[in-house]
């Protein structure tokens, strides 16, 4: 029997860029649906459920993608919703690749640090952002994240990231720094610095981190230029840089490619995992 991937996403064309990791993890089958909404769950999930019967689910998943993760949220919790014993599809959701990319970065800094107890300050309430903060409490960090000043964007009044909002619903520490040297201020006696900004946008310039004696490991998940942390290269793999590793965002990529296609493999191994998250870290972890 064949393996069947139903690659459900968000966004009206489906994502090529998950195609092809779908085909480049074995699965014989892609079945991509765009313009996915949540309307449209229960009789697409109800098509791929029954016609191999119980036995048979191993051989069939879903992947639920697209560039908005709100929505791939929604997405996922209907499928979920729809599943009753023993008709359980294994599910797996990482939209714009929040989840494998949050959990390769933190596999990669819990490999050079030890993050119980350790301070950790996230710039940026991004989806990758907010996914790292929960990952680095999972390992025992005492972590914040941090918003972006409007000195940033130029000139205009401050606007609260959305992301802060939901940071506080997760109960993660919130700090807004007003300015560019408040946000610096921030970093202090932070072992690990992980920044998660917008693509293109450089957050960190270089004076504002070399010189805080307490960071271990500073991570730049951007490799659009200006990359978000001055002196980070995209290629550092934990390299030395001003007494600290730096984490660059082209040596996430490599792991979290390795992670999102050993993610697929994983859902034809058994029916009914759902690799959210946690699912996915477990995964990550194993991979070392």
């Amino acid at each position: 029997m064949r393996k069947v991937l139903l690659q459900f996403d968000s966004d009206p064309h489906p994502s090529p860029f998950d195609a092809i990791a779908a085909i480049d993890s074995d699965v014989d089958v892609l079945l991509p649906y765009g313009g996915v909404g949540v309307d449209d769950i229960p009789g697409l999930v109800q098509s791929a459920m029954f016609p191999r019967g119980p036995t048979g689910l191993v051989n069939t998943a879903i992947w639920i993608g697209g560039s908005r993760v709100r929505d791939g949220e929604a997405l996922l919790r209907a499928t979920l919703d729809v599943f009753f014993d023993p008709f359980r599809l294994s599910v797996m959701h990482d939209s714009n690749g929040c989840n494998t990319t949050a959990c390769a970065a933190i596999t990669r800094v819990r490999s050079a640090v030890s993050l119980s107890g350790a301070r950790a300050v996230v710039v940026g309430a991004g989806p990758v952002g907010l996914r790292a903060a929960e990952l680095l409490r999972r390992e025992g960090a005492d972590v914040a994240i941090c918003g972006l000043p409007s000195d940033l964007f130029g000139a205009g009044p401050y606007r609260r990231a959305t992301g802060l909002t939901i940071a506080e619903q997760l109960g993660l520490p919130v700090i807004e720094p007003l300015s560019s040297p408040a946000l610096r201020e921030a970093l202090d006696g932070a072992r690990v610095v992980l920044c998660s900004a917008p693509a293109g946008l450089r957050v960190l310039a270089r004076e504002a981190w070399e010189g805080i004696a307490s960071i271990e490991v500073i991570v730049d998940i951007s490799a659009t230029e200006p990359v978000g942390v001055e002196g980070v290269a995209p290629g550092d793999d934990l390299a030395p840089r001003a007494g600290k590793l730096a984490l660059g965002a082209l040596a996430v990529g490599g792991p979290k490619m390795k992670l999102q296609r050993a993610c697929v493999r994983r859902l034809f191994e058994a029916p009914g995992q759902l690799l959210d998250l946690d699912g996915v870290y477990d995964i990550a972890l194993a991979l070392g």
